[in-house]
C-alpha cells in the first residue's frame, strides 16, 4: 500500500455541538517529510481527544478507491483530507487486520480499529442522514496507534510487518460488531494485540466483564 497524501487539520473550526466547541475535521495535505509521534502528525490537532483522536486514534487512513466511490455517489470531487483523513492510501485499509503493524517511513503504526461517524461528521458535510449513509456503505476507514514514532512523506508505503491470526479487519468489526468480539478478546487475553478502549466500550458487558484485567485499556 502506497500513501498518496498526508493531511493534517488546516484550522481550527467552531461548532455548536460536542464538548470543546471547535473541530479539527478539516484537513489539507502537507508536502515534504513530517514527524509521526504518539499522538499523530506534527501539525495536526484533535480537537476531541476523548471521541475524536488520543494515542489509539493517532492516525487516521482512507483508501483512495473509496474516496473514489463516494465522489461517484456524491457527484462531486473528494480533495485529500476532506473527510478528516490524515492519509490517503492506494490499497484497501479497511481489510486490515487488528493489530497489524506496518512501517510507514521509519514510523511504526498498529491498526487498532476504525472510525465512528460521529455528529460532527454529518454537520461538517452539511447532509441531513450523512451519519446512516456512511455507516450502510461500511467501509470508514481504519485508525492506528503509533508504536514507534519516526518521519513519513507522501510517496512512502505502508509496509505490512506483522498481522494477528484472529481474522478481524477494521471494517469487518464495523460492519458486524459486536459479533466478531470473542475473537478479538481471545487475541487480546492472548497477548496477542491490544485492544483499544474505544473498540472494547462497544463490546457486550458480558464479554468485558470476562475480559482478562488490563489497566491500559479498561
Amino acid at each position: 500500500m502506497r500513501v498518496t497524501h498526508i493531511c493534517t487539520v488546516s484550522e481550527l473550526t467552531p461548532v455548536d455541538m460536542g464538548r470543546v466547541g471547535v473541530t479539527a475535521i478539516d484537513k489539507r495535505p502537507v508536502d515534504g517529510p513530517i514527524s509521526v509521534g504518539t499522538y499523530g502528525l506534527w501539525g495536526d490537532v484533535q480537537a476531541d481527544r476523548a471521541n475524536h483522536g488520543g494515542i489509539d486514534k493517532a492516525v487516521y487512513a482512507m483508501s483512495n478507491a473509496e474516496m473514489r466511490w463516494w465522489e461517484q455517489q456524491l457527484g462531486e470531487e473528494l480533495a485529500p483530507g476532506v473527510f478528516g483523513e490524515n492519509l490517503r492510501v492506494d490499497g484497501d485499509v479497511d481489510d486490515i487486520i487488528i493489530g497489524t503493524r506496518l512501517r510507514f517511513g521509519t514510523a511504526l503504526l498498529e491498526a487498532t480499529g476504525c472510525r465512528t461517524p460521529c455528529r460532527t461528521f454529518e454537520w461538517w458535510r452539511g447532509e441531513e442522514g450523512w451519519i446512516k449513509r456512511f455507516i450502510a456503505r461500511g467501509r470508514p476507514g481504519t485508525h492506528f496507534r503509533v508504536i514507534e514514532p519516526g518521519h513519513a512523506q507522501a510517496g512512502d508505503r505502508l509496509e505490512v510487518l506483522t498481522v494477528p491470526t484472529h481474522g478481524v479487519s477494521a471494517g469487518r468489526w464495523f460492519r458486524e460488531r459486536p459479533a466478531p468480539a470473542p475473537a478479538l478478546i481471545d487475541a487480546h487475553d492472548r497477548g496477542e494485540i491490544t485492544l483499544a478502549s474505544y473498540i472494547i466500550k462497544h463490546m457486550p458487558t458480558e464479554l468485558r466483564d470476562a475480559m482478562a484485567t488490563d489497566k491500559q485499556v479498561l
